[in-house]
C-alpha cells in the first residue's frame, strides 16, 4: 500500500512539475491596441467619467492590470507609431513628421520592427488598422516583420481629401498624390519584382487594394480591421502558435464619421466625436471578448495606448487632456498619453504608477518576456533576425521586471522603480525641444501659439536659456504663465543644467555610430528650395576641403549623393565649424 501511495504521489508531483515547466516555457500571446489621438480625459479610467460617459472596456484593462500616469507617446501620429515599431527615437529614424500621400518618407527595411523581433522569437505577427509609417511598398508591414496586414496608411482627414469639393478633378492628380486604398497584404516566399512607378517594388509580399477609405467606409472600417485581427488570433491559436497582434483603431482621429444607428448615445449634448469614442470602447471590448472566447486571456499580454496626445484645435471633433497644449507641440499635452497593461498572474491588478515608460520601451520589454533579454545589446553589435542582418541602437528600456514587480497605487506602492528615468522630446522637424529626467522637465524650444491649427503653422521659439518645470508640483506646466516667482524659482534650480548639458552630450555621442536614418520633409514648399541650396553649399565646401572628389554627374538632382567623400575619407564636423557655448542644452 505504501509503495502504491508513493507511486501515486510521485506521479502527481511529476505531473504538477511538468505542467509548471510547460506553463513557464509557454510564450504569452501579445495584443497591443492603439487608439488615435486619444486624450487622457477621454478614458474614464483616468477621468472617472468627468466628461459624462464611460469607457468600461478600456477601463477593464486598467482594473485588471496597471495604469500609467507618466507614460509617453510622441507628438504626432507617425512619430508615435514609429517609436513603438522600431524602439528607436525619432531623432534616429527621422520618422517625426506626419506622413501624407505621395511623401517619400517611410520606415526603412534597415530597421527591425517589433514584428521582426517577435517573429524571430517564434511568434505569428499581424498588424491591423492604421499604419501611417509610409505608403510605399518597401515600407509596408509585411516586408517589415509582419506576416499579415489589413488596414489604411494615413490619417483620416487625408483619406477624405478626394471627397472635398475643391480637390483637383484631374484623375492624374489623384493617381499621383491621392491616398492609397485600404490594403490587405501578406508576407510571401517569392520576391515579386514588379515595380510600381509611385509605390516602388512589391518585394516579398502580396498586395491587394480593397478600395478607398471613403467617408462612408470610415463609419465601419474599424469593424473590418478588428474582425481581421480577431480572425488572425483565432487561426494562430488553433495552430498552437503564439501571436503578436498590433491593432490600430482609426478612432479618434479627425474627421469623425459615425454610423447613424450609433449616433445620439451621448447624453450631454450632440457630439459625434463622443459617440465615436463610445464606439471605440466597444471595439476594444470585442477584442477582449475574443480572447475570453478563445480561452487565452490568462496567457495574453494586453496593452492599450495612443500614438500621441489630442488634436484639440478641431473641437468638438477632438479629444481632451488636462495637460498643457496639444498634439504637435513641446508640451505634455502632445506627449502624455493613456497607457494600460494587463497580464493576469504577472501584473498586479489595480496597480497605478507614477513611474516613466514610453513607446520605445516595448521591443526590449517584450523580447525579454518572450525569451531574449539581450536583444538591445545584440542589435547594437549587429545581429541576424529572420535571415536579415541588422545593426541599430534601441533607445528603449527593458521594463519586464518593473511591470511584473510593481504593486499598489501612487500613494501606497512597493517602491519598485521603472528602468526609465529620462525622456527626450522631439518636434516634427526633428529638433530636440525638451528633456525630462525624474521629476523635472527642461524645455529648450517652445511652441508659443496657444491652440488652433496655428500650432502646426507657427515655428517653435528656440530659448536662449531653458525653462524648468517640476512635473509633480506643476503637472500642467502653468507656472511660467501664472506664477509671479517662476523666474526666481528657475534661478534657484539652474545648477542642475550642468548635468543636463552632460546628458545631452552623452546622448548626442550615440549618433556618431548610429546617425539618423533619414530626415523629415517639410510642410513648407519653400524649404524644399532652401534645402537644395544648403546641399549645394555643402557640396562646394566639401570640394574646397577635398579637391580629389570626382565631378558630380550632370542632371542628378541629389548633388550630395554624388559628392559624398570616399569611404576611407574621415573627418569631423568640428574641423569645419566652431560652435560657441550656450545656455540651451540643445
Amino acid at each position: 500500500m505504501r509503495n502504491i501511495l508513493g507511486a501515486i504521489l510521485l506521479a502527481v508531483v511529476g505531473t504538477t512539475m511538468s505542467s509548471a515547466a510547460s506553463a513557464q516555457e509557454e510564450k504569452p500571446n501579445i495584443l497591443v491596441i492603439f487608439g488615435d489621438d486619444i486624450g487622457v480625459a477621454n478614458v474614464s479610467a483616468y477621468s472617472d467619467g468627468l466628461m459624462g460617459y464611460t469607457t468600461p472596456n478600456i477601463d477593464r484593462i486598467a482594473e485588471e492590470g496597471i495604469r500609467f500616469l507618466h507614460y509617453y507617446g510622441e507628438q504626432s501620429c507617425t512619430a508615435g507609431r514609429a517609436a513603438f515599431l522600431t524602439g528607436q527615437h525619432g531623432l534616429r529614424t527621422g520618422l517625426t513628421k506626419v506622413g501624407f500621400p505621395g511623401a517619400p518618407m517611410g520606415i526603412s527595411q534597415l530597421d527591425p520592427t517589433v514584428g521582426t523581433v517577435m517573429k524571430s522569437l517564434g511568434y505569428a505577427t499581424g498588424q491591423f488598422g492604421k499604419n501611417h509609417v509610409g505608403d510605399r511598398n518597401p515600407s509596408l508591414p509585411t516586408v517589415n516583420g509582419f506576416d499579415e496586414f489589413f488596414g489604411n496608411l494615413y490619417h483620416l482627414n487625408a483619406e477624405e481629401e478626394p471627397e472635398l469639393p475643391d480637390y483637383p478633378k484631374d484623375p492624374e492628380y489623384l493617381a499621383k498624390f491621392g491616398p492609397r486604398g485600404v490594403l490587405r497584404t501578406k508576407a510571401a516566399d517569392v520576391d515579386d519584382e514588379t515595380v510600381d512607378p509611385r509605390f516602388g517594388k512589391v518585394g516579398m509580399q502580396t498586395i491587394e487594394d480593397t478600395g478607398p477609405l471613403t467617408k462612408k467606409r470610415m463609419e465601419t472600417v474599424d469593424d473590418e480591421t478588428s474582425a481581421a485581427a480577431i480572425d488572425f488570433m483565432k487561426r494562430q491559436n488553433e495552430a498552437g502558435q503564439p501571436f503578436f497582434v498590433w491593432y490600430n483603431s482609426t478612432r479618434m482621429h479627425l474627421r469623425t464619421h459615425v454610423r447613424p444607428e450609433h449616433r445620439g448615445r451621448y447624453q450631454h449634448g450632440d457630439s459625434e466625436y463622443i459617440d465615436g469614442m463610445i464606439e471605440h470602447d466597444e471595439t476594444v471590448g470585442s477584442l477582449l471578448d475574443a480572447l475570453d472566447e478563445m480561452g487565452v486571456a490568462d496567457n495574453t499580454i494586453v496593452v492599450y495606448s495612443s500614438d500621441n496626445g489630442p488634436h484639440m484645435n478641431t473641437w468638438p471633433d477632438g479629444a481632451m487632456t488636462p495637460f498643457r497644449s496639444e498634439k504637435n507641440t513641446n508640451w505634455e499635452g502632445a506627449f502624455r498619453v493613456p497607457a494600460l497593461v494587463r497580464w493576469p498572474g504577472h501584473i498586479a491588478p489595480g496597480t497605478v504608477t507614477n513611474e516613466l515608460m514610453s513607446h520605445n520601451d516595448w521591443i526590449p520589454t517584450l523580447a525579454t518576456i518572450a525569451g531574449n533579454p539581450d536583444i538591445a545589446e545584440q542589435l547594437k553589435a549587429g545581429a541576424t533576425l529572420n535571415d536579415t542582418d541588422y545593426k541599430v541602437h534601441l533607445d528603449g528600456y527593458d521594463q519586464s521586471e518593473f511591470l511584473t514587480s510593481v504593486t499598489g497605487t501612487v500613494g501606497d506602492n512597493n517602491g519598485v522603480e521603472s528602468a526609465r528615468d529620462i525622456f527626450w522630446y522631439t518636434d516634427d522637424d526633428m529638433e530636440l525641444v525638451a528633456m525630462r529626467q525624474g521629476d523635472y522637465k527642461y524645455v529648450f524650444e517652445e511652441q508659443r501659439k496657444e491652440g488652433t491649427m496655428g500650432v502646426w503653422a507657427e515655428p517653435f521659439t528656440n530659448l536662449r536659456m531653458q525653462k524648468i518645470f517640476n512635473l509633480f508640483q506643476d503637472p500642467f506646466e502653468r507656472a511660467d504663465i501664472t506664477s509671479n516667482t517662476f523666474w526666481d524659482w528657475q534661478l534657484n534650480h539652474v545648477q542642475v543644467m550642468y548635468g543636463v548639458m552632460a546628458d545631452v552630450a552623452e546622448f548626442a555621442v550615440t549618433f556618431d555610430e548610429f546617425p539618423p536614418r533619414s530626415f523629415p520633409p517639410s510642410f513648407n514648399p519653400a524649404n524644399i528650395f532652401a534645402e537644395k541650396m544648403r546641399l549645394i553649399r555643402a557640396e562646394r565646401a566639401l570640394r574646397h576641403a577635398f579637391p580629389m572628389l570626382p565631378a558630380p554627374a550632370k542632371g542628378v538632382a541629389d548633388g550630395w549623393r554624388v559628392a559624398r567623400p570616399p569611404a576611407d575619407c574621415r573627418f569631423h564636423s568640428a574641423q569645419l565649424n566652431y560652435v560657441p557655448q550656450t545656455f540651451n542644452a540643445t
